[in-house]
């Protein structure tokens, strides 16, 4: 299968597509653009075009769903990767991304130059399970958003089905923080008592969630799913009290009886056996 190696010179001659650049896929396009790749983005709105155009990232408008036969012709599908990282939206009550999934495939599939997707998808796919949850666990299908997750990463996975030279990778991605997204503000100051405090966290720092995505656009691994999450040993309470006191905020108040014994602790040695990625972050206690 087609992958970009470690080869700077080769590196050049690849297009990697990132379909939805947010503010994951804007840290992906600059570290890639660093390597010496090429890369093509989108949005869904011109002035996010324009925001990302003037950073240097070559970005075009896409908006989804759409006519099949004119996102055919996009410019995003002359590239041989694409990542797929558009949100579900699922917060805002839309059901429409196994849609919208299916028809970016279909287009990939209809190009002579997509040999790689990666879908970027989330933990939130374990809904309705607990306890250490690896790719391999049965999912609870009936579960809330659990269906319109499950449907997009099998319409991704499908890419590779008809031809060998095809591969296609799901990454569930745990919480994203980072830098500019630091978890002491999520829950801080929050007036009424919060539940689940015994939860454990599931969150990935944006540097390793990138690392696993550019980890993944070279691997020689088969296609599949694979976790993306760090190896944070804490429950809701300790971490964002903690995170909290870190930019010196109110610390949330949580409920001191739980209700739920079990909790869900997503499991990520799989990608970083297979894709031999050592965390920038492994342990997001102590990067607060």
């Amino acid at each position: 299968m087609s992958r970009i190696n470690g080869d700077k010179a080769t590196r050049k001659s690849k297009r990697v597509g990132i379909i939805g650049c947010g503010w994951l896929g804007s840290a992906l396009a600059k570290e890639l653009i660093n390597q010496g790749c090429q890369v093509s983005a989108t949005r869904s709105r011109e002035e996010s075009v324009n925001e990302l155009s003037a950073q240097g990232i070559n970005t075009h408008l896409l908006l989804i769903p759409t006519e099949q036969g004119a996102l055919n012709k996009h410019r995003i599908f002359d590239c041989q990767q694409l990542v797929i990282a558009i949100t579900p939206q699922l917060r805002q009550g839309r059901i429409d991304y196994p849609e919208k999934i299916k028809q970016l495939i279909q287009a990939a599939e209809q190009s002579n130059a997509v040999k790689q997707i990666i879908l970027l998808s989330s933990s939130a796919i374990y809904n309705g399970l607990s306890g250490d949850v690896t790719e391999e666990v049965p999912l609870v299908l009936s579960a809330d958003k659990v269906q319109l997750l499950h449907e997009a990463e099998q319409a991704a996975l499908a890419f590779d089905q008809a031809d060998a030279q095809r591969c296609a990778y799901v990454l569930r991605l745990a919480g994203l923080v980072g830098e500019s997204r630091h978890p002491g503000k999520f829950l801080a100051g929050k007036n009424k008592t919060l539940a689940d405090g015994d939860a454990a966290v599931n969150l990935i720092h944006q540097q390793d969630a990138v690392g696993l995505i550019l980890a993944l656009l070279n691997t020689n691994a088969a296609s599949g799913i694979f976790n993306g999450v760090s190896n944070t040993k804490a429950n809701k309470r300790e971490y964002y009290q903690r995170a909290a006191q870190a930019l010196s905020l109110p610390e949330p108040v949580f409920s001191k009886q739980e209700t739920k014994t079990d909790t869900r602790v997503v499991n990520g040695d799989k990608a970083q056996r297979l894709l031999s990625y050592q965390f920038v972050y492994p342990d997001l206690l102590s990067w607060l």
